[in-house]
Protein backbone atom coordinates (compact mmCIF):
# COMPACT_ATOMS: atom_id res chain seq x y z
CA UNK A 1 0.00 0.00 0.00
CA UNK A 2 2.73 2.46 0.49
CA UNK A 3 4.65 2.03 -2.85
CA UNK A 4 1.42 2.50 -4.49
CA UNK A 5 1.23 6.04 -2.77
CA UNK A 6 4.52 6.56 -3.72
CA UNK A 7 3.73 5.34 -7.40
CA UNK A 8 0.98 8.10 -7.75
CA UNK A 9 2.78 10.87 -5.86
CA UNK A 10 5.41 10.35 -8.45
CA UNK A 11 3.77 10.17 -11.75
CA UNK A 12 1.46 13.37 -9.87
CA UNK A 13 5.25 15.00 -9.78
CA UNK A 14 5.99 14.17 -13.48
CA UNK A 15 3.19 15.60 -14.46
CA UNK A 16 3.19 18.56 -12.47
CA UNK A 17 6.68 19.32 -13.64
CA UNK A 18 5.23 19.04 -17.90
CA UNK A 19 2.70 21.46 -17.29
CA UNK A 20 5.54 23.62 -15.85
CA UNK A 21 7.13 23.34 -19.14
CA UNK A 22 4.62 23.28 -21.05
CA UNK A 23 3.19 26.70 -19.45
CA UNK A 24 6.62 28.25 -19.63
CA UNK A 25 6.98 27.72 -23.41
CA UNK A 26 3.95 29.26 -24.18
CA UNK A 27 4.47 32.12 -22.22
CA UNK A 28 7.85 32.73 -23.63
CA UNK A 29 6.52 32.19 -27.27
CA UNK A 30 3.63 34.88 -26.28
CA UNK A 31 6.59 36.98 -25.10
CA UNK A 32 8.51 36.60 -28.17
CA UNK A 33 5.93 37.22 -30.12
CA UNK A 34 5.10 40.86 -28.70
CA UNK A 35 8.51 41.51 -28.65
CA UNK A 36 8.57 40.98 -32.49
CA UNK A 37 5.95 43.04 -33.26
CA UNK A 38 7.45 45.86 -30.51
CA UNK A 39 10.48 45.50 -32.64
CA UNK A 40 9.00 46.26 -35.89
CA UNK A 41 7.33 49.60 -34.66
CA UNK A 42 7.91 50.88 -31.03
CA UNK A 43 11.66 49.97 -30.19
CA UNK A 44 14.15 52.75 -29.87
CA UNK A 45 16.09 50.92 -32.56
CA UNK A 46 13.73 50.55 -35.19
CA UNK A 47 13.00 54.36 -34.55
CA UNK A 48 16.13 55.45 -35.38
CA UNK A 49 16.94 53.42 -38.22
CA UNK A 50 13.69 54.63 -39.74
CA UNK A 51 13.72 58.07 -38.50
CA UNK A 52 17.33 58.76 -39.39
CA UNK A 53 16.77 57.09 -42.83
CA UNK A 54 14.44 59.49 -44.07
CA UNK A 55 17.86 61.62 -45.05
CA UNK A 56 20.82 60.42 -46.75
CA UNK A 57 23.32 58.55 -44.52
CA UNK A 58 25.45 61.54 -44.31
CA UNK A 59 22.75 63.51 -42.40
CA UNK A 60 20.68 61.14 -40.65
CA UNK A 61 24.05 59.02 -38.83
CA UNK A 62 24.68 62.62 -36.79
CA UNK A 63 20.89 63.57 -36.22
CA UNK A 64 19.48 64.23 -33.14
CA UNK A 65 16.32 61.49 -33.29
CA UNK A 66 13.30 62.38 -31.34
CA UNK A 67 10.81 59.26 -30.87
CA UNK A 68 7.24 59.16 -31.53
CA UNK A 69 6.61 60.08 -27.85
CA UNK A 70 8.08 63.49 -28.89
CA UNK A 71 11.47 62.78 -26.50
CA UNK A 72 14.70 62.94 -27.84
CA UNK A 73 16.27 59.18 -28.08
CA UNK A 74 19.82 59.66 -29.65
CA UNK A 75 21.56 63.21 -29.24
CA UNK A 76 23.12 64.17 -32.84
CA UNK A 77 25.84 66.59 -33.59
CA UNK A 78 25.28 68.46 -37.15
CA UNK A 79 22.04 70.39 -36.07
CA UNK A 80 19.47 68.43 -38.07
CA UNK A 81 17.04 66.72 -36.15
CA UNK A 82 15.03 63.64 -37.33
CA UNK A 83 11.87 62.45 -36.36
CA UNK A 84 8.02 61.13 -37.61
CA UNK A 85 5.41 64.15 -38.71
CA UNK A 86 2.62 60.86 -38.07
CA UNK A 87 1.51 59.92 -34.60
CA UNK A 88 2.19 56.27 -33.76
CA UNK A 89 -0.84 54.27 -33.80
CA UNK A 90 -1.37 51.54 -31.22
CA UNK A 91 0.86 48.30 -32.00
CA UNK A 92 3.44 50.71 -33.69
CA UNK A 93 4.07 51.94 -37.40
CA UNK A 94 3.96 49.09 -39.44
CA UNK A 95 6.26 50.64 -42.11
CA UNK A 96 9.07 54.01 -42.48
CA UNK A 97 6.38 55.36 -44.80
CA UNK A 98 3.73 55.29 -42.13
CA UNK A 99 5.85 57.00 -39.69
CA UNK A 100 6.21 59.87 -42.22
CA UNK A 101 9.53 60.87 -40.92
CA UNK A 102 11.33 63.72 -41.65
CA UNK A 103 14.91 64.82 -40.75
CA UNK A 104 15.17 68.99 -40.77
CA UNK A 105 17.19 71.46 -40.25
CA UNK A 106 17.19 74.02 -37.39
CA UNK A 107 15.13 76.80 -39.68
CA UNK A 108 12.76 73.85 -40.79
CA UNK A 109 12.38 72.58 -37.10
CA UNK A 110 11.06 75.87 -36.31
CA UNK A 111 8.56 75.77 -39.57
CA UNK A 112 7.77 72.41 -38.59
CA UNK A 113 6.48 73.52 -34.92
CA UNK A 114 4.91 76.24 -36.25
CA UNK A 115 2.83 73.89 -38.30
CA UNK A 116 1.85 72.03 -35.28
CA UNK A 117 0.90 74.97 -33.57
CA UNK A 118 -0.91 76.37 -36.17
CA UNK A 119 1.41 79.28 -35.66
CA UNK A 120 3.22 81.41 -38.30
CA UNK A 121 6.48 80.27 -39.07
CA UNK A 122 9.37 82.56 -38.39
CA UNK A 123 12.56 81.62 -39.76
CA UNK A 124 16.15 82.80 -39.70
CA UNK A 125 16.81 81.62 -43.26
CA UNK A 126 15.47 79.36 -45.25
CA UNK A 127 15.07 75.89 -43.80
CA UNK A 128 15.30 72.08 -45.54
CA UNK A 129 13.32 69.03 -45.07
CA UNK A 130 14.57 65.74 -46.11
CA UNK A 131 11.56 63.04 -46.31
CA UNK A 132 12.76 59.91 -48.21
CA UNK A 133 10.39 57.54 -46.67
CA UNK A 134 7.45 60.13 -48.12
CA UNK A 135 4.29 60.70 -46.52
CA UNK A 136 0.89 59.92 -46.27
CA UNK A 137 -0.41 62.54 -48.12
CA UNK A 138 -2.30 66.05 -48.18
CA UNK A 139 -4.28 68.70 -50.54
CA UNK A 140 -1.80 70.49 -52.12
CA UNK A 141 -3.55 73.66 -51.49
CA UNK A 142 -5.32 73.13 -48.01
CA UNK A 143 -2.81 72.80 -44.87
CA UNK A 144 -4.12 69.99 -41.96
CA UNK A 145 -5.30 67.58 -44.89
CA UNK A 146 -2.32 65.29 -43.72
CA UNK A 147 -3.42 61.38 -44.10
CA UNK A 148 -6.54 62.63 -46.01
CA UNK A 149 -6.44 60.13 -48.51
CA UNK A 150 -10.16 59.23 -48.87
CA UNK A 151 -11.36 62.56 -47.79
CA UNK A 152 -12.67 63.69 -51.36
CA UNK A 153 -9.73 66.32 -51.47
CA UNK A 154 -9.48 67.27 -55.15
CA UNK A 155 -5.77 68.39 -55.31
CA UNK A 156 -4.50 65.11 -52.86
CA UNK A 157 -1.08 63.95 -53.29
CA UNK A 158 0.84 61.24 -51.65
CA UNK A 159 4.50 61.82 -51.50
CA UNK A 160 7.12 59.17 -52.09
CA UNK A 161 10.75 60.65 -51.70
CA UNK A 162 11.20 64.16 -51.75
CA UNK A 163 13.62 67.12 -50.03
CA UNK A 164 11.43 70.34 -48.95
CA UNK A 165 12.57 74.01 -49.45
CA UNK A 166 11.20 75.80 -46.04
CA UNK A 167 11.19 79.66 -47.14
CA UNK A 168 11.94 82.44 -44.44
CA UNK A 169 10.25 84.52 -47.11
CA UNK A 170 7.03 82.67 -48.61
CA UNK A 171 6.87 85.90 -51.76
CA UNK A 172 10.26 84.55 -53.01
CA UNK A 173 7.74 81.38 -54.16
CA UNK A 174 5.60 83.66 -55.93
CA UNK A 175 6.86 82.78 -59.79
CA UNK A 176 7.15 78.47 -59.28
CA UNK A 177 4.24 76.61 -60.70
CA UNK A 178 1.57 74.51 -58.50
CA UNK A 179 2.36 71.22 -60.55
CA UNK A 180 2.61 68.60 -58.65
CA UNK A 181 2.53 66.20 -61.92
CA UNK A 182 5.32 66.97 -63.77
CA UNK A 183 7.98 65.69 -61.68
CA UNK A 184 9.64 68.99 -61.45
CA UNK A 185 9.56 70.63 -58.16
CA UNK A 186 6.53 72.74 -57.34
CA UNK A 187 5.24 74.70 -54.77
CA UNK A 188 2.58 73.21 -51.83
CA UNK A 189 -0.12 75.32 -50.13
CA UNK A 190 0.16 78.39 -52.03
CA UNK A 191 -1.18 81.57 -51.13
CA UNK A 192 -0.99 80.42 -46.90
CA UNK A 193 1.71 81.15 -44.23
CA UNK A 194 3.01 77.34 -45.10
CA UNK A 195 4.18 77.58 -48.70
CA UNK A 196 6.80 75.62 -49.42
CA UNK A 197 8.76 74.46 -52.66
CA UNK A 198 8.59 70.47 -52.70
CA UNK A 199 11.57 68.80 -55.07
CA UNK A 200 10.51 65.14 -55.81
CA UNK A 201 13.25 63.01 -56.02
CA UNK A 202 13.76 59.10 -57.47
CA UNK A 203 10.41 57.15 -56.49
CA UNK A 204 8.25 60.10 -55.45
CA UNK A 205 5.53 58.73 -57.38
CA UNK A 206 5.89 55.10 -56.00
CA UNK A 207 2.58 55.69 -53.78
CA UNK A 208 0.80 57.50 -56.32
CA UNK A 209 1.60 56.54 -59.17
CA UNK A 210 -1.60 58.03 -61.49
CA UNK A 211 -0.26 60.91 -60.59
CA UNK A 212 3.30 60.42 -62.20
CA UNK A 213 4.08 62.71 -65.48
CA UNK A 214 2.66 61.25 -68.91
Amino acid sequence: MQKRCVKVNKSYLIWRDMKKIVFSFLLLTAINITAGHHEGGNSKEWQIQAFTSAAPAFIGDHATVIGASGKVIRKGSNGWRCEPFMPMPEGGFKTAHDAAPACSDSNAVAWANAYKSQQIPELESDGWIWMLHGDLGVDNFKPYTDGQKNMGHKHFIESGAHLMLMPKNPSSLDGQSTEYTSGGPYVMFKGTPYVHLMIPVEGYYDYQPESSPK
